[in-house]
């Protein structure tokens, strides 16, 4: 399995904006969809937003038109930018990923925390 290391979070208010980073150890290039997901306490993990290997995407109704996923291959990399953000965005952030016709990778980094308040 790739390892991946979340960053880019932190305090913002509302209306702001943040942008999430995941380095992963090698290469996804090959890697046929990555995902950001969110998790508050008590709360299971939810999907945020899934790009593929082509660039094809999809989000959560809640983000649609605020969230844009992208992903630089050249640098093992997969981004978030997170633009108007609520309150009810603060979570902590984790990517992942997986093969296709297979299930997203059992194992989860340590996320980033981001946090909407004023």
């Amino acid at each position: 399995q790739v390892q991946l290391v979340e960053s880019g979070g932190g305090l913002v208010q509302p209306g702001g904006s943040l942008r999430l980073s995941c380095a992963a150890s090698r290469s996804i290039f090959s890697i046929y969809r990555m995902g950001w997901f969110r998790q508050v306490p008590g709360k299971e993990r939810e999907m945020v937003a899934t790009i593929s290997s082509g660039g094809g995407t999809n989000y959560a109704d809640s983000v649609k038109g605020r969230f844009t996923i992208s992903r630089d291959n050249a640098k093992n990399t997969v981004y978030l930018q997170m633009n108007s953000l609520k309150p009810d965005a603060s979570a902590v952030y984790y990517c992942n990923g997986r093969n296709y016709d297979a299930n997203w990778w059992p194992s989860w980094g340590q996320g980033t925390q981001v946090t909407v308040s004023s």
